[in-house]
């Protein structure tokens, strides 16, 4: 099991006076959109590589190019498999009460908007999509994480919660505040909140972005990025916080159970950064990870090995790594989206690259045609470090072959009315 230890992300802190740091005290979240553009410094260069995808035609995510066609009939939900949709419902609209006129009509969009696109998990603002939750009143930021805890199961609105809670402690501790904060998210919502009608929310900032859609009852949440940096709060009213341990305890645990065969067809790269690695593998913002911000049309072949391959107790512990992401989803959306991936397991692949003993840092996916998963270990970006560190986490979900934003559902439901 993980090391239950405090993490050590103090001894990688930036010494006083430190331009990393220095630099960026006092600037606004405004004031810091603009310097991150900067050309030449390791912002300006994630953006220059992210604008060319910004605010595409939307096809989604892909093994291969060709998308799928099929997968995400729209028909209501299942017996015990329907979203909270009238709880979400009444918070919604107690956020919309909460809003002043002005805030209102900046915070909604139409449910086909691609706004929906442009969200991102670095610290720097790319678009100010919503609302940003930082310069609202604090009624209107605790109803907007009353649509958040209404529509997620408790485990996803506690971890949702967690990268904001760790990302303002970490403005604490490097004396950041006005850059990492606890309410520096935007929060947008598409479409009119309805019972049967597609609408949804979005929320999105450093470490933590969450797009959820319901319509006739089902529920897709997609894409998904948690992540923290470091991964626990050891000081304040929050101290022990600590998140991702279940989602790293189960690719361990799923690669202990793999044959000899079976592990070696799993591990793609034997080093988390590997010389075999071809040029542009790693990511400078996202490193491993491939189903990230502005990725929403990506090709991202099947690689590692077949889960069909696998006996029945180590496709059980897949299934148990992909529950540690689904558990953000409330009960009855949970259990539809397991059933949608087993019935598609033995189309699926887990691949792996890094160490696979205790302590060792390293990248695992599941992909399937309905799911994709990611969790990466990272380099330092506030705290001053070349390696990747356990306490550096990314982690991902992506619907693939069209549903991300539940585009799949809200395309059929407007081919219906036409």
């Amino acid at each position: 099991m993980t090391d239950e230890n405090t993490t050590p992300f103090r001894q990688f802190m930036y010494p006083p006076g430190h331009p990393r740091i220095d630099d960026l005290k006092g600037l606004d979240a405004y004031e810091y959109r603009e310097a991150a553009k900067t050309p030449g410094t390791f912002t300006g260069g994630l953006i220059a590589g992210w604008e060319p995808l910004y605010l595409n035609d939307f096809t989604g995510v892909t093994s291969d190019g060709q998308t799928v066609e099929g997968l995400y009939p729209l028909t209501p939900a299942e017996p015990g498999e329907e979203a909270p949709v009238a709880d979400m419902l009444k918070a919604a609209e107690a956020l919309f009460a909460a809003c002043s006129a002005d805030e209102e009509e900046k915070l909604r969009y139409p449910v086909d908007a691609v706004e929906w696109q442009t969200w991102a998990n670095p610290e720097f603002m790319q678009f100010d999509t919503g609302l940003r939750l930082e310069f609202v009143s604090e009624q209107v930021q605790q109803a907007a994480l009353d649509l958040v805890r209404a529509s997620l199961s408790d485990e996803g609105f506690e971890l949702t919660h967690a990268m904001m809670l760790i990302n303002g402690f970490l403005g604490e501790v490097l004396g950041l505040e006005t850059i990492l904060g606890e309410f520096s998210y935007n929060f947008a919502v598409y479409g009119t909140p309805d019972l049967t009608a597609p609408w949804g929310w979005q929320l999105y900032g450093h470490h933590c972005a969450v797009n959820c859609l319901v319509v006739e009852g089902r529920m897709t949440v997609s894409p998904v990025f948690h992540g923290a940096e470091p991964n626990e709060i050891d000081a304040g009213p929050h101290a022990g916080l600590r998140s991702f341990d279940d989602r790293v305890d189960a690719g361990t645990d799923l690669m202990a159970l793999l044959s000899d065969s079976q592990r070696a067809e799993a591990v793609i790269y034997e080093q988390i950064v590997d010389p075999a690695m071809p040029e542009g593998r790693i990511h400078p913002g996202d490193e491993r990870h491939l189903a990230g911000a502005f990725q929403d049309n990506r090709v991202i072949p099947y690689e590692g090995v077949r889960v069909d391959t696998m006996d029945a107790r180590t496709q059980e512990a897949v299934i148990d790594l992909v529950a540690t992401f689904l558990n953000i989803l409330p009960e009855g959306p949970r259990r539809a989206k397991v059933r949608e991936v087993r019935e598609h397991l033995n189309e699926s692949y887990f691949s792996w690259i890094g160490g696979t003993e205790p302590g060792d840092v390293f990248y695992y996916r599941f992909q399937s045609p309905v799911l994709i998963v990611e969790l990466d270990h990272h380099c330092g970006v506030f705290l001053d470090y070349d390696v990747p560190q356990r306490f550096h986490v990314h982690t991902l979900m992506r619907v693939p072959n069209g549903n991300d934003y539940g585009r799949a559902w809200v395309r059929q439901w407007q081919r219906r009315r036409i």
